[in-house]
């Protein structure tokens, strides 16, 4: 017999059984793995999980929520009853050896009527009126991007500021200081209505109501390449209404370059209201960061090669695309793999894994991966635009050129004539041209005028830049 039960002040999940003592137990999901520590034999044994974990070195956080799978060798899990419980940090569910984890809302709160009494209240919030930023990346899946390195100029310039960070769930670490709040808990509806100044990379969701003397900063995420919102293939009368309706929502749009502001400014009608073309303050890092210390957080030696795979998501597949075998790629290269996938891809994703293969799609800051990385390994993606930050070689592996700028986005300009690295389209060509090391001379010309274009106010200091704004229109205390 196997009986579950939820150790609420310890987070942990404890399975008891009869027999003989499992070998082996683990709690496995797509993002996460949790091995137990088992006690106890003879009669009877215990398994303790823990529900929370540190992932690269950073603070104990509870797991990410999704579909864990109970793996213990020999125990039959069948009889284990259901039970739903909701913890400080999360909301678990065991069914047999199904454990379901969800983000720390009472439940209440997310019928069809707590869903509209949550939104109604947030309506008729008289708001914005609070010395706050209420910040989100991603959709809240991550606290990076431009909106991290706004946050840490703030909290540095204005600490008496509050930071509010929206996140998916509480296994999202969000900057020291700053407050999670969890995407439609009565907490999270509050705060975006009574913060004075909203930072966000992305569209806002969830019925946005602008508050009196409310600002909305939208930095975007990225330089792009491939066709954006009104520019995307096909004619799409909801999706132009959607576009236009966002886009009046703004305040004001940071670019990264004046290439970048002419095209965010027609892809989003974005007219009558200012772009600052102030550079990405992402990418600070990339200018003044020590990667040492990143190495050191990721587990990686100060001599070992570092690649990093960071391809864009695609319109017609949930996860990442699957042009590299990491694990040979490490082997071939004699090279640490980094893989990033797309924000899109990191809920229905599965860690990568491998030796000497670390799946960092979960990271929260892209640019410490950039600034860590010897070289990049993309596609279509607007990391290109950051990482030439740094002057450091780059390949674009795209077996799917003709059918991603012909079908699925197209592309603002011609890649292959202006790619400041070469162009494979198989894993060989792409070995083949790592390990050449004449690659960075024959591309040296145009990387720099790509680099001229492109980054030209990537200086180490746009979050400063943006901030000084902020504070000189008033949308925070200096």
């Amino acid at each position: 017999m196997t009986t579950a039960r939820i150790d609420e002040d310890a987070e942990r999940l404890i399975i008891t059984g009869t027999g003989a003592r499992p070998t082996s137990a683990a709690l496995a999901g797509s993002r996460a793995r949790v091995d137990a520590t088992i006690t106890g034999g003879g009669k009877t044994w215990k398994a303790a999980f823990d529900l929370r974990a540190s992932r690269w070195g950073g603070p104990s956080l509870p797991l990410p929520s999704g579909e864990y799978r109970l793996e213990i060798d020999g125990a039959d899990l069948s009889g284990i009853e259901e039970q739903t419980r909701l913890l400080p940090g999360m909301r678990i569910t065991i069914r047999g050896s199904q454990v379901d984890l969800a983000p720390p809302i009472d439940p209440v709160h997310e019928t069809p009527e707590g869903r509209a009494a949550l939104e109604a209240g947030y309506a008729a919030q008289q708001g914005g009126d609070e010395d706050a930023v209420f910040f989100e990346s991603f959709y809240g899946q991550s606290a990076g991007c431009n909106p991290r390195a706004i946050d840490a100029e703030i909290a540095r310039r204005s600490p008496g500021t509050t930071r509010y960070w929206s996140v998916v769930d509480l296994s999202v670490p969000v900057p020291d200081g700053a407050i999670a709040v969890v995407e439609g808990s009565p907490e999270w509806w509050r705060a975006r209505g009574a913060a004075r100044l909203l930072v966000v990379n992305d569209w806002l969701r969830r019925r946005f109501v602008r508050k009196a003397g409310q600002k909305v900063l939208q930095t975007w995420h990225g330089t792009p390449l491939k066709r954006l919102a009104l520019h995307r293939p096909g004619f799409d009368p909801r999706r132009m209404a959607a576009v236009l309706k966002e886009s009046r929502r703004w305040d004001v749009l940071l670019a990264q370059n004046l290439y970048a502001e002419r095209i965010l400014r027609k892809a989003y009608a974005f007219f009558g209201k200012p772009v600052w073309t102030d550079g990405y303050p992402r990418n600070d890092v990339l200018v003044t960061g020590d990667p040492a210390a990143a190495r050191a957080e990721l587990g990686i030696g100060p001599q070992e090669r570092v690649l990093l795979y960071a391809p864009t998501w695609r319109d017609d597949r949930s996860e990442i695309v699957d042009f590299v075998d990491p694990e040979l790629l490490a082997e071939q290269t004699d090279a640490v793999v980094l893989v990033r996938g797309h924000s899109r891809t990191l809920r229905p994703g599965r860690d990568k894994a491998g030796a000497r293969v670390i799946d960092v799609t979960g990271f929260s800051d892209t640019a410490l991966l950039l600034l860590v990385a010897d070289a990049l390994i993309t596609d279509y993606s607007s990391v290109m635009f950051d990482y030439s930050v740094t002057g450091k070689p780059m390949f674009f592996l795209v077996p799917d050129l003709e059918h991603y700028r012909g079908q699925l986005r197209g592309f603002y300009f011609d890649l292959a004539e202006r790619a400041p690295g070469p162009l494979v389209t198989s894993q060989d060509e792409l070995v083949a041209a790592v390990l050449d090391e004449g690659v960075p001379a024959r591309f040296a010309d145009r990387y720099a005028a790509w680099r001229r274009q492109f980054n030209g106010l990537d200086d180490g200091r746009a979050a400063e830049r943006v901030v000084s704004r902020l504070i000189g229109l008033g949308y925070l205390s200096a």
